[in-house]
């Protein structure tokens, strides 16, 4: 029978035998589609496994999962009739979507079946939600589960450009997203605060950029400091390290280098790569700063290619973001250099100098195979206050194409016009996913809420529509606890909303679902916040 889960749990009756009670599947993120049976699955402390030579990366990973969660040794076998967790790559098996698997639990054992890995993978992630514990066995109610990710790009976004982490936090970060079947990690390195990525290069963007002497507090504007120097940066080895980490777990790494604003802590290190030339400190003040790139000179160009050299070395993701968010016009429209250039290449405004650089960036990543994504500041449209009519009232220039847009700010008619001209989005609109907003802004119900497509759109629109970010702004997270209050228990509720279907969610079901987390957070240490 198609559960349609309702929220009231089938309890069974403890006898003197003290049998574990079974319920049906509460699974985050819940499934499109399953199918119960009736009877139980029995599992003993130690079982087998048997699984092709293709999955083995997979099958390692669930053995130390069933270690960890439930002390359950795994043992392969290479006959499949002795097996008790079955994983099949089927090359004929085919998912509505990339990711997809079945999971059946029958009289003798679990198979998982897939076209991919990464769907094996996804399966493994299911599993370790519906094995009930007690009395010194295992017990799985016997289904088919039928599954695939609504959305191929269900992303959450690290700022360490503000407080540094570091590895541990980071590869924990991404085995609670595993669990979630998120499977992009966008990572923000670089912004006026600090510059967090070995660059061979050039290396006073880590010697001098990691550095800042004091750090606002309190909120924004506040003009109080804390007095404490923070630093910390990312070796190439360490990202390496980490890259790999996330691969295992079937999720890409976006790195976020930004340009050509939020740029105070490179200015800071090399002062000719800024429109004054002046040098500068990195800032210790949050918010958007003056200082911006000199995207007229030829040499600032070469830097780029530089640094984009280096990061793609480092990360294989078929895409890297550049930012472009929060650009301050102020000194380019006070520079003549940069004046002269815009009149030479007949650029109206700073927006078309904007669209103008970006486009040269995407150019010099297409050449490189790979693909550019920016905040949807890049379209030229203008979304800011300090931003005149003026600056950006005219802007010719068309981004290029191939360009992934991620929407943050603006009405969602800019959703529509974007896409219109051709573009894919993520949908990341910001009074619904930015995590350091507190809880009576963006409640647990109105992060489940969350729908990355706008009303409006048509089926071929929708299509454009990639998935949806949920972005930890690192300002205010100076410790890992205060992060992990406002990233847990939204982060789960994100990825609800990427992976299950709008007709299959239902945030009751999702808060009875939601204990597993809570009591894995719990047991990890992980501090989360309000789950009303």
């Amino acid at each position: 029978m198609k559960s349609t889960f309702l929220g009231v749990f089938l309890f069974v009756v403890l006898f003197s035998c003290k049998q574990i009670p079974v319920s049906d599947y509460l699974i985050i993120p819940e499934p499109q589609m399953i199918n119960y049976s009736s009877g139980l699955l029995k599992l003993q402390k130690n079982i087998n496994i048997a699984f092709p030579a293709e999955v083995i990366k997979e099958a390692e990973l669930l053995k130390n999962y069933l270690l960890s969660d439930f002390g359950i040794k795994l043992q392969k076998v290479e006959n499949q009739s002795e097996a008790d967790i079955l994983l099949n790559l089927d090359s004929g098996f085919q998912p509505v979507n990339s990711g997809g698997y079945k999971l059946e639990v029958g009289k003798n054992a679990v198979t998982i079946i897939s076209d991919s890995n990464t769907g094996i993978f996804n399966g493994v992630q299911t599993l370790r939600q519906i094995i009930k514990e007690g009395e010194g066995e295992f017990r799985l109610q016997q289904g088919l589960i039928t599954d695939f990710p609504t959305f191929k790009w269900r992303s959450f976004m690290l700022d360490e450009g503000r407080h540094f982490k570091g590895k541990q936090i980071v590869k924990q970060l991404l085995d609670e997203m595993a669990l979630l079947k998120m499977n992009v990690f966008q990572w923000h390195l670089t912004d006026d605060q600090g510059w967090r990525i070995e660059i061979k290069k050039y290396p006073k963007l880590t010697e001098i950029g990691s550095f800042r002497d004091s750090t606002e507090i309190n909120h924004f504007h506040s003009n109080v400091y804390d007095g404490k120097p923070h630093h910390g940066f990312y070796t190439q080895d360490e990202i390496r390290e980490i890259v790999e980490y996330a691969t295992d777990r079937h999720i890409q790494v976006v790195p976020e280098i930004e340009m050509p604003g939020h740029s105070s802590a490179a200015i800071a290190s090399y002062p000719w790569l800024g429109t004054t030339g002046k040098e500068i400190k990195v800032p210790c003040k949050f918010g958007v700063q003056y200082d911006i790139f000199n995207v007229t000179n030829p040499q600032v160009l070469e830097f780029f290619n530089d640094v984009i050299e280096e990061a793609i070395a480092l990360f294989p993701s078929s895409v890297i973001h550049i930012g472009g968010d929060e650009v301050r016009y102020n000194q380019w429209n006070a520079s003549a250099q940069v004046k002269s250039f815009m009149a030479k290449n007949g650029l109206k405004t700073p927006a078309e100098l904007q669209v103008s650089f970006t486009n040269n960036i995407s150019n010099m990543l297409h050449s490189k195979n790979k693909r550019m994504m920016g905040w949807n500041d890049i379209t030229g449209d203008k979304l800011h206050d300090y931003q005149s009519d003026a600056d950006a009232k005219t802007v010719s220039q068309k981004l290029a194409e191939g360009t992934i847009v991620q929407f943050w700010k603006g009405d969602s008619t800019l959703i529509l016009k974007t896409i219109k001209q051709g573009y894919e989005i993520v949908n990341s609109y910001h009074e619904y996913t930015y995590l350091d907003y507190d809880y009576k802004s963006i409640p647990l119900s109105k992060a489940y809420s969350f729908n990355p497509i706008p009303k409006g759109l048509s089926k071929e629109m929708e299509a454009k529509v990639l998935g949806l970010g949920c972005q930890m702004w690192g300002e205010f997270i100076p410790t890992t606890e205060s992060m992990n209050l406002m990233v847990y228990p939204r982060l789960a509720a994100y990825a609800e909303c990427g992976w299950t279907s709008a007709a299959n969610k239902n945030f009751g079901r999702f808060e009875q679902a939601l204990p597993y987390f809570l009591n894995r957070w719990h047991t990890e240490g992980i501090v989360y916040g309000p789950i009303k």
